[in-house]
């Protein structure tokens, strides 16, 4: 499913022309919150419920240069899910030649944001991944 799509401005490069890793890391995250959304896990729903997820494990790999004026998209895959956790990917592409620029691969845990520790996913979330995967 595409969770982001953005442009490269050019405050997101340094001094060598390209993007910088914090960028990445920035587009990647908003494409984690749309993610997120889908799974039913909404700014409301945390709010509400006082649930969050809690990143514990990021692997990024940055195959291609990407530059000022690029504009990016970001599809993300569920990889797996369990009762307290659910780990995805996501692949940031060069609109215009399909390159990948980079990908990442990510763990979270739905956390109790009072109890400060993990916490099962609700049902509602459970439906929504059941149905993603069908």
């Amino acid at each position: 499913m595409l969770t982001y799509k953005g442009t490269v401005f050019p405050w997101h490069c340094d001094e060598m022309g390209h993007m910088n890793v914090m960028w990445y890391v920035g587009k990647f995250d908003e494409a984690t919150r749309h993610f997120f959304h889908e799974l039913g896990i909404t700014p409301a729903v945390v709010r509400e419920h006082k649930r969050g997820m809690a990143a514990v494990e990021q692997t990024i790999q940055y195959k291609r240069e990407l530059q000022a004026g690029d504009i990016v998209s970001v599809p993300s895959v569920l990889l797996e899910i369990k009762d307290r956790s659910v780990r995805f990917a996501h692949e940031m592409r060069k609109v215009d030649t399909g390159e990948i620029a980079a990908t990442t691969t990510l763990t979270a845990v739905h956390f109790d944001i009072v109890a400060r520790r993990s916490c099962a996913f609700p049902d509602s979330v459970k439906e929504k991944v059941a149905a993603l995967l069908a």
